[in-house]
């Protein structure tokens, strides 16, 4: 099969280098899954910049996966070859640890990631675990699906972790894929959205899509924010939205990977009970909420879509900002 893997090595220039590969079969517990399209993530990003080292080297990555089952393995129930499926960046967790049994699975110590610890979907076939791959509501294409499943899932999840009481005014740092999807999920559950981005053109997608307002990462917004997610994974801006917060209100960082974080001043930065916090994943059952979701609340990514072929082109402009919403590949 035709596949991208990270050919870089830890200390030097990451890239991704096109490749032929065997196809992978489906083992007990498994599906094969044909990809159709796979969405481009920021973590395939840091992936490809070795910021993130792969787990073993020549990694495929691609963790936003929407394909066709084609091949089921052993043990495997509800599952049948014709099955469109989603596989997504949390790929197993020990589901024995006081983590898994407390509902919060995205804690596990042994839990393992797609594109990370085994190879993901910038390539024509993937497998993944039958228990952790998502049905696909009908009707969502598969363009829409891909960048619901990491970029959409961990924004709503960020979204959560902020804590923004019913009505308030929630501050999106960064507005890339992830944010762009959790605005539309931040509106349309009543949320004012102020938008923070550098890309003139991502302020306006932001104003498109219902914001109440749009402004560079370094302004002051109209209003002391109830809440805010910090996508972009750039620490300086870490006391820039902690400083437009409201007392009692609270930062999710929802990135993988967080350049340093500058001195934080308590006076400035904490007191009055903000709080700064993080997100790590996802639980799966975030992901089913959200898929649920999707179609209710009519949520629709603005796609970039590249052939398979050009996914390092896509990443490229990924990394120097070329793309307004989600990057997604088509396969086939």
């Amino acid at each position: 099969m035709e596949a991208w893997v990270v050919s870089g090595r830890p200390g030097g220039p990451g890239r991704v280098e096109r490749v032929d590969l065997p196809a992978p079969v489906a083992g007990p517990d498994e599906l094969l899954v044909r990809v159709r399209v796979c969405g481009v993530c920021r973590t395939d990003l840091h992936l490809a910049d070795l910021e993130l080292v792969p787990r073993s080297p020549r990694r495929v990555p691609g963790h936003e996966v929407v394909g066709l089952v084609v091949g089921v393995g052993d043990g495997v129930e509800g599952w049948q070859p014709g099955d469109r499926a989603g596989i997504a960046w949390l790929r197993s967790t020990c589901g024995t640890c006081r983590w898994c049994r407390s509902g919060r699975e995205n804690l596990c110590r042994d839990s393992r990631y797609t594109g990370w610890d085994a190879d993901g979907g910038f390539a024509e076939y993937a497998v993944v675990p039958a228990d952790f791959a998502y049905r696909l509501p009908d009707g969502i294409p598969d363009e829409v699906a891909a960048p619901l499943l990491c970029s959409g899932i961990i924004g709503f999840r960020a979204l959560r972790r902020a804590a923004v009481p019913d009505g308030g005014h929630v501050g999106l740092y960064g507005f890339g894929a992830s944010a762009h999807l959790t605005a539309q999920v931040a509106l349309a559950t009543g949320l004012h959205v102020h938008a923070f981005s550098r890309e003139p053109a991502a302020r306006a997608l932001a104003l498109e899509l219902g914001a109440d307002w749009a402004g560079d990462v370094d302004d002051v917004p109209p209003v002391p924010l109830d809440g805010a997610v910090l996508f972009a994974p750039v620490g300086t801006l870490v006391p820039v939205a902690l400083r437009a917060l409201d007392q009692g209100s609270t930062l999710a960082v929802a990135c993988i990977h967080l350049t340093d974080v500058p001195a934080l001043d308590y006076q400035a930065h904490l007191f009055r009970e903000r709080t700064l916090t993080s997100v790590t994943a996802n639980t799966r059952e975030d992901g089913r909420e959200l898929l649920a979701l999707a179609g209710t609340l009519g949520l629709h990514p603005r796609t970039t879509t590249y052939d398979l072929r050009e996914t390092d082109r896509a990443l490229e402009d990924l990394a120097s900002g070329r793309v307004t919403g989600a990057a997604v590949v088509r396969v086939c």
